[in-house]
């Protein structure tokens, strides 16, 4: 699991601000996002929606919210997937989100956005100030709660676009042969929070206001459907409580993953997630041991190969974590995460051989996530250890444009163009880069502004 350093707030809305180490992130999980695709591609194909063209984001955030933005993209906090009792739940709320989406409702609130960004700017603007100015940890509060501030802000006026959201949900759910009660379900569980004054509420609430009127409007709806009564399956559920098991394991403090997965419960996620506890604890030994017993009973399953080859990558045994990031590999090809991982225990292995094959495999990464930076910066390590010095140079201007920062970008773009050989495809590529900056006025204008700081 990575946790990506990025201003995701900034991202959505195209805002060229720097990205500070303590900001909220995305997480990045092959089998998180793995089970994400899995049951969000047949909600997003019963909306007639290109499931390829849908973007799922993971945001590092215990509070409970979800939330589309224009481009097709979808965000889902860890909250939600932690609070949901049942995956009908999440898939509901999917569901929800997808409504909004192939419904149009983003495309048709430009100004609501324009007068959501005023606020959140402002107060973005203020967690940068506390962070330069040495409190991290109040920066960070602030850019959380300027998510909340701009998302509040925009979906204050929607109350109709959400029920014919929940209604489409219905549809979407109905279309798949699934039950749409999880939704229904989701909102009386947290109902509470709509009608009890003082009640700490949550941010999904704040953003799709809830009312009586739209609960019995779904309820009627979910009543009428044949699969009324479809539960979960129990691989569904299983799926679902190991991913929630990974989240906890890597994202809470090791002692409160071991008090919420104590020694006697012998369950599977359970069981994962000390493993992870006790990676995370520095407890090397006992978390290859536990990891160990779990891949004795699924030897075929890539995630634990993942996991076991991570855990001996970390405590700094790059040639033993090869095989089992291979095996991740071989068992699901088309991850460009696992890939990218054993790409990176190749270069850490440090022979010729194998930095060659990291190479070809950080390629293969890069044509599925083409805006991924940290395959990008592998692959300039990867370059340099060749000594092919212009190669690395191109590399880390495409990291650097992947990431925002377009100065370093420029400066590097027009250093690999001094050493490419002119008219290659690399050359175009560097040439490329330098254009778009130039003629981007957004970036020129965050390049003047850090030119005079």
């Amino acid at each position: 699991m990575r946790l990506v350093g990025v201003l995701f707030v900034a991202m959505i809305f195209g805002l060229f601000l720097p990205v500070p180490s303590w900001a909220q992130g995305i997480i990045r999980d092959a089998e998180i996002e793995a089970a994400a695709r899995d049951w969000s591609d047949p909600i997003f194909t019963a909306a007639g929606l290109n499931a390829q063209d849908v973007n799922i984001h993971l945001i590092n955030d215990r509070s409970m919210n979800a939330f589309v933005t224009r481009g097709q993209n979808m965000f889902l906090h860890t909250g939600i997937i932690l609070n949901a009792k049942k995956l009908n739940e999440l898939k509901g709320v999917i569901a929800h989100e997808t409504g909004h989406m192939a419904d149009g409702h983003l495309a048709r609130s430009d100004d609501a956005m324009k007068k959501a960004m005023r606020p959140m700017i402002l107060t973005m603007g203020l967690g940068i100030l506390a962070a330069v100015a040495g409190a991290p940890d109040a920066g960070a509060a602030i850019m959380s709660k300027a998510q909340e501030v701009g998302m509040v802000t925009f979906f204050a006026h929607s109350r109709v676009q959400e029920a014919a959201a929940d209604q489409a949900a219905a549809k979407y759910m109905e279309a798949t042969g699934q039950s749409g009660t999880g939704l229904l379900t989701f909102f009386e569980r947290f109902r509470f929070q709509e009608i009890i004054s003082g009640a700490k509420r949550y941010p999904y609430f704040l953003n799709h206001p809830l009312s009586s009127e739209r609960i019995n409007a779904l309820q009627a709806r979910v009543e009428t459907s044949p699969y009324n009564a479809v539960e979960d399956s129990p691989e569904d559920l299983h799926k679902l409580k190991m991913v929630q098991a990974k989240i906890i394991g890597f994202l809470e403090p090791p002692q409160t993953t071991f008090n919420l997965y104590p020694e006697t419960d012998d369950s599977q996620p359970a069981r994962y997630a000390r493993a992870i506890a006790n990676h995370q604890a520095a407890t090397t030994k006992i978390a290859l041991e536990q990891i160990a017993e779990l891949l004795n009973e699924e030897p075929d399953n890539p995630y634990f190969n993942e996991l076991f080859g991570q855990i001996l990558f970390e405590s700094g045994r790059a040639e033993q974590a090869l095989p089992y990031h291979r095996r991740a590999v071989e068992l699901r090809p088309e991850s460009a995460l696992l890939r990218l991982n054993l790409a990176q225990a190749l270069i850490a292995s440090d022979t010729p051989e194998n930095i060659e094959i990291a190479v070809e495999h950080l390629k293969k990464v890069l044509v599925r996530e083409v805006d991924n930076s940290f395959a990008w910066y592998e692959l300039s390590v990867a370059y340099e250890r060749q000594g092919k010095v212009a190669q690395a140079k191109l590399a880390t201007a495409e990291q650097s444009y992947a990431m925002g920062d377009y100065f370093r970008a420029q400066s590097f773009a027009q250093r690999a163009l001094m050493e490419l050989p002119q008219g290659t495809t690399e050359w175009r590529r560097a040439n490329d880069i330098t254009l778009v900056i130039a003629a981007d006025p957004r970036i020129r204008r965050q390049m003047t502004q850090r030119r005079r700081r």
